[in-house]
């Protein structure tokens, strides 16, 4: 489903260079759920971004679904990227003066769905997340965990092939954080790979796989993993 190999991520300044990740590889999976962790640092941001086909990396191959989208014009990006991957982040991202109908509504309409199509996408998702009432509700008439279930739901409206959660509780209550868990946990069952970055180590073993990343390299170390749990803990 996700293979990256030696995938190197090196920004340059004038004075300064950053390597974010170093001869990077993994390999995930269709079905996986896979926990990424890792200290502050460590190049988990980087890793979702490359993943996520938003930001082009250094040097190495990365294939997606069977096809290698190293070199891929920004236009051809955008399609697979579009049609392939959903996406959550920590912050919800939702657009306020929006009801949650057309929160989600708004990336079918990119893709140029028709209405007819879109409205039983739209449906059919909120009512996967439990949502089928607030429909004509505005983000700030919800609670967090509502919010972050629209976000969930606009994700997987145009059904991709994979999702990417970028600290998805991180916003949330340990009450809340546990049911978007359990809604995540649910979606994998349902057959979408899902790739998440968190920094709680409970969470993380609520997945299938728990890969940490330590100065830009997957850690084969155990040790290693325990001790930088105890230090983002």
């Amino acid at each position: 489903m996700l293979s990256m190999q030696n995938i190197s991520m090196v920004y340059r300044t004038d004075t300064v260079e950053t390597h974010a990740l170093r001869q990077f590889n993994l390999d995930v999976g269709e079905g996986e759920f896979v926990a990424i962790t890792g200290p502050s640092g460590s190049g988990k941001t980087t890793f979702l971004n490359i993943a996520g086909l938003l930001e082009k990396f250094t040097s190495g191959r990365y294939e997606l679904d069977g096809k290698d989208v190293s070199s891929l014009s920004d236009a051809a990006t955008s399609r697979v990227r579009n049609e392939k991957i959903g996406f959550v982040f920590q912050g919800f991202n939702l657009i306020p003066d929006l009801n949650v109908f057309d929160n989600v509504d708004v990336p079918l309409r990119y893709r140029g769905f028709n209405g007819a199509e879109r409205k039983q996408r739209i449906e059919r998702v909120l009512d996967m997340v439990g949502l089928a009432s607030r429909q004509k509700h505005l983000p700030a008439q919800l609670s967090g965990g509502q919010q972050q279930r629209v976000a969930i739901a606009r994700a997987l409206a145009g059904e991709p092939r994979f999702l990417l959660a970028d600290e998805p509780t991180g916003n949330l209550d340990s009450q809340m954080a546990m049911s978007i868990m359990e809604l995540i946990q649910e979606i994998n069952r349902g057959g979408t790979t899902i790739i998440m970055v968190t920094h709680d180590p409970t969470l993380a073993n609520l997945a299938g796989r728990n890969v940490h990343i330590r100065d830009g390299r997957v850690s084969d170390s155990d040790a290693d993993t325990q001790l930088a749990e105890v230090a983002v803990g």
